[in-house]
């Protein structure tokens, strides 16, 4: 044990270095930047950097990285050496407070949306003092934003921190009515759950749909799949717990607290749950996990498949984004107590986030947007795309009797007896949880559940951030002009209820009739991408984005031109590597496999006469069908690749015609080719089945 927590945050320049390796003065500073946001200066970033190097190099680090978010969702990094010749034909290990808080990366590679011109090549990386900086593969990783020669962001972590600040200042003006003068900082604070599939690297390695596009565009079902719920929560494979007992020590290493793991319902999927940390740090925790993911599964002869939807008739793979505010002093602002009735503090907060969501159900909607996400949201694996929200039978009578002007009678806790005298008594939660709610209050915290596995956990809370700061905002102006507070707060979680009650529902997310009555109540529901991304550019959510400092409106037109050029370009990839492996793969396996059988049919009808093989005669007037409707399909997919692709120069009218088009003729050839699949031997198909990518990692 001792060991275990020892090794615990032991490659992260933490508070706890910080404390030990720093002047008094400058570990003060860096506290003060991290909790409150001050400024630091050149004279403490000289100190920081002496210290992060020599902690640096102690443990094995010979380079130093700028680690960027740029708008690929992906990371990226630069790395520079600490050697520097000193004249002499030696060499002296050096690492200046210039080179901790900037560095200058190319710009012009990276996805700009149209805020850089390619020539244009000069971008800035610039050190966030308030993640922590890491040492990884013999390397000092320094978390840094990214942004161009003229000051637009061009990452995820600018306006991530940016919502961060916003968010405090808000919350602390309610606090401060609320009597709370001491609190200086207000914290958002996120846990996310990832999801993830497993496969064995060879099986991987012999797919071309996987290697390019990360799910499979072909595959024909096996005789069993989920149905038998027999993999959720099941005995884990000692070949998968041995990868997750490595990830673990990687991830406490880096102070990552992953905390629970285990199988999730489909074959081959697993998921890794950490404790709940600093929006920005779980943030840029997220991005590592899912990097050593990917690199030590590597290490035990696996592929780590991220992609939202990497196999079709089975669960995809999401990302549970749990959101909370915490003050500097350790209180859970969505606590609602043991009497939530009489927390007015508790319920303005809640009624904000009631208001936020309901307002701007569209940017969450757009927050998770992306072509893979789109084959997931709406399936009974996870929340429909309609946004809602989960508040449990408790919160909701709470609520509705302040709307009703009613008195609340206290529900008392139950007990659940197992009926084994042996065994203790439970105490039972006053409300359920409900899975198939896309934002779901869970005790203390919201869990929204639309995030895909593949992708930052920035966008979300970027915008959860904004708009619950815009909403507080305004309960804040009219408390501030009040002269009987408790009423106005009365009257305000009324006024919330009256207005955005419709947002609520606790019932099954997963039905039809909760479609029919989302639509009833008038909430939004964008199916896809391309029907939720020109919303970015509402004239209210620009508005909202430029009022709290977010970003500007030509930040958010390149972040609407960078969802849909990506969601064109990934469809475009899948079709054109779909087009490979059916002319390559699938039709030269139909005709190896007809030649066979027709072979076979020759020599017998030979010595037996024309009456019999009726059934393989059958079976080849059936391949040859197949053949034919496939070789059809494949020839109009790759002519809408030619030509209605290239009819447009819009980029929302490019991304319509990969979704009204390219999609549905990708459909339509998957059907055909995994109906004729089953009647294939495997040694005619080049790559390997479902049933050898999802059932093939031994016990």
């Amino acid at each position: 044990m001792e060991n275990l927590c020892g090794s615990y945050g032991s490659h992260i320049f933490s508070d706890k270095v910080m404390q030990t390796r720093l002047p008094k003065d400058i570990y003060t500073s860096m506290k003060h930047c991290a909790r409150e946001g001050t400024a630091l200066g050149r004279d403490v970033a000289n100190v920081v950097a002496s210290a992060m190097k020599e902690w640096a190099m102690e443990l094995g680090a010979t380079h130093f990285c700028h680690w960027f978010q740029p708008l690929t969702g992906i990371t990226a990094e630069k790395h520079d050496s600490f050697i520097s010749p000193d004249g002499n034909g030696a060499a002296i290990a050096e690492f200046s407070g210039k080179e901790l808080v900037m560095g200058e990366p190319d710009a012009s590679s990276f996805p700009s949306g149209g805020l850089r011109a390619t020539f244009e090549a000069r971008g800035y990386t610039a050190w966030d003092p308030t993640s922590w900086a890491f040492v990884k593969d013999e390397t000092l990783y320094v978390p840094t934003v990214f942004f161009s020669h003229t000051g637009e962001t061009l990452d995820k972590k600018t306006p991530l921190l940016r919502s961060i600040q916003a968010l405090s200042t808000s919350a602390l003006r309610i606090l401060k009515l609320f009597g709370d003068t001491e609190t200086r900082t207000v914290i958002p604070t996120v846990g996310a759950e990832q999801e993830y599939f497993l496969i064995d690297k060879e099986d991987y390695l012999a797919r071309r749909d996987l290697r390019f596009c990360g799910r499979t565009l072909l595959g024909a079902l096996p005789p069993k799949g989920q149905e038998m719920d027999d993999h959720y929560f099941g005995a884990i494979p000692s070949r998968i717990k041995e990868f997750m007992a490595h990830l673990d020590r990687a991830c406490w290493q880096l102070g990552i607290p992953a905390k629970t793991e285990h199988n999730e319902v489909a074959p081959a999927q697993h998921e890794l749950a950490p404790i709940f940390t600093r929006a920005n740090i779980s943030c840029d925790q997220n991005q590592l996990l899912m990097s050593l993911m990917q690199q030590i599964a590597a290490e035990h002869g696996f592929v780590c498949l991220l992609h939202e939807k990497p196999f079709a008739g089975v669960n995809g793979s999401g990302k549970h984004n749990n959101w909370s505010l915490s003050t500097d002093r350790g209180t859970n602002l969505l606590d609602p107590g043991a009497t939530p009735y009489e927390n007015l503090q508790f319920l303005l907060f809640l009624c904000a986030v009631i208001t936020a969501v309901d307002e701007h159900a569209d940017l969450l909607r757009i927050s998770v947007a992306s072509p893979g996400n789109d084959h997931r949201l709406g399936g009974n694996e996870a929340p429909p795309a309609i946004v809602s929200m989960f508040l449990g039978d408790e919160l909701t009578d709470v609520l509705s009797s302040f709307e009703n002007d009613s008195d609340y009678l206290t529900k008392a806790r139950s007990t659940l007896e197992p009926g084994v005298s042996a065994l203790p008594c439970i105490l039972r939660d006053t409300t359920d949880r409900n899975r198939t709610s896309p934002f779901a209050f869970t005790g203390n915290k919201f869990e929204f559940r639309m995030l895909g596995a593949s992708q930052s956990i920035a966008d979300p809370n970027i915008m959860l951030n904004t708009m619950v700061s815009d909403v507080l905002d305004r309960f804040a102006s009219v408390l501030e002009q009040t002269d009987d507070f408790d009423n106005t707060v009365h009257s305000l979680i009324k006024q919330t209820l009256v207005e955005h009650k419709r947002i609520i529902f606790n019932g099954d997310g997963y039905t039809d009739d909760w479609v029919k009555e989302a639509f009833m109540r008038g909430l939004p529901n964008f199916p896809t991408t391309v029907d939720c991304v020109p919303y970015l550019l509402k004239n209210d959510n620009v508005s909202l984005f430029e009022r709290h400092g977010i970003y500007t409106k030509s930040e958010l037109q390149a972040r609407h031109d960078v969802i849909l050029e990506n969601y064109s370009k990934t469809i475009a990839i899948e079709a054109k590597t779909m087009l490979d492996m059916v002319r390559k793969e699938v039709l030269p396996g139909i005709s190896a496999y007809m030649n066979h059988t027709a072979k076979a049919v020759s020599r017998t009808v030979a010595v037996m006469g024309e009456h019999v093989c009726t059934s393989q005669k059958a079976l080849l007037q059936r391949l040859d069908e197949a053949y034919m409707q496939i070789d059809q399909l494949v020839n109009e997919l790759q002519r809408q690749l030619q030509e209605e692709t290239t009819r447009s120069e819009n980029i929302y009218e490019i991304a319509r015609i990969y979704r009204d088009g390219i999609l549905p003729a990708m459909t339509a050839l998957r059907e055909k080719v995994d109906a004729v699949e089953p009647l294939l031997p495997n040694e005619c198909l080049s790559y390997p089945t479902y049933d050898k990518l999802l059932f093939g990692i031994a016990q």
